[in-house]
């Protein structure tokens, strides 16, 4: 923040009542407040469009944030893009620990995450869209995924459950098995792998209907196949694949869209930037 404001923030006072050097000052509130509406138009832009044709005009713009206050948070595009891809990132990760906590059997914990990693063009059609254009990009952002998938394919193993040569071999299948679930939840109605032929351009998600998205069973299907690909025989990997959702926390099974996650796909600066 630059001129008149940025003189007022420096000398403001905190407020009455909060001694000096605890908690957030104003202008650290306001910083933070400016870097989140960047990261959240960047959100939406890579959600909608991809960043190659976007100027940082046109990003400011869609946060609602002057354009010089772009560069008291970011020295590029690129780095408020790669900020952007952790944070849906992080989002993801979240999503995943808090639908396995409590479970104890590795397996259904892998399980569970396929299933609602599968469901994320339903609940969060946002981080849906940007795991797909970034693609393992995204999977390794802020390394969310690859501590959690090894760590959890290691205790299998080393519970009997997964029977795997190499860990990392079988990261690298996960990875790729689950871009490819959140593919087919979104590809066109009767296009069995719909936009894997055009994944550069996405511009057949534009067109989606029902019918797939419909068809709850993919994602236990594709729960089932990755269990067996790690080793599990293949009733067992049947029935784990198809345990109820943790009802306690999902009520009944469905994954609910959280309030902050619901305003960026929505909401504010993702309108913006359609």
């Amino acid at each position: 923040m630059t001129g008149a404001n940025a003189v007022h923030d420096s000398v403001s006072s905190p407020a009455a009542g909060t001694p000096r050097g605890t908690g957030p000052t104003r202008t650290d509130r306001r910083r933070a407040r400016t870097r989140g509406a960047l990261v959240a138009a960047a959100r939406a832009i890579l959600s909608d469009q991809g960043p190659a044709d976007v100027s940082i005009q046109q990003i400011t713009n869609c946060a609602d944030v002057g354009f010089g206050s772009f560069y008291n948070h970011f020295s590029s595009k690129a780095e408020l893009f790669e900020a952007a891809v952790a944070d849906a990132a992080e989002e993801y990760g979240t999503l995943l620990d808090d639908s396995t906590a409590g479970l104890t059997d590795p397996a259904e914990q892998f399980a569970v995450g396929v299933r609602i990693t599968g469901g994320l063009p339903d609940t969060h059609p946002q981080l849906a869209r940007i795991l797909m254009r970034t693609g393992l990009v995204s999977m390794r952002a802020g390394s969310v995924l690859p501590p959690r998938a090894l760590g959890l394919i290691v205790r299998g193993m080393d519970a009997g459950r997964f029977r795997v040569a190499d860990p990392h071999v079988a990261l690298a299948g996960v990875a790729g098995c689950l871009l490819g679930l959140v593919e087919l939840r979104m590809a066109p109605a009767g296009d069995g792998f719909g936009a894997l032929g055009g994944l550069n351009g996405l511009d057949a998600l534009d067109g989606l209907d029902g019918e797939l998205r419909g068809q709850e069973d993919i994602c236990e299907q594709m729960a089932e196949l990755m269990l067996r690909m790690l080793g599990m025989p293949a009733e067992e990997a049947a029935e784990v694949a198809r345990r109820p959702l943790p009802a306690a926390r999902w009520g009944g099974g469905a994954v609910p869209v959280p309030a902050v996650a619901g305003a960026r796909d929505e909401a504010g600066p993702a309108a913006a930037a359609r």
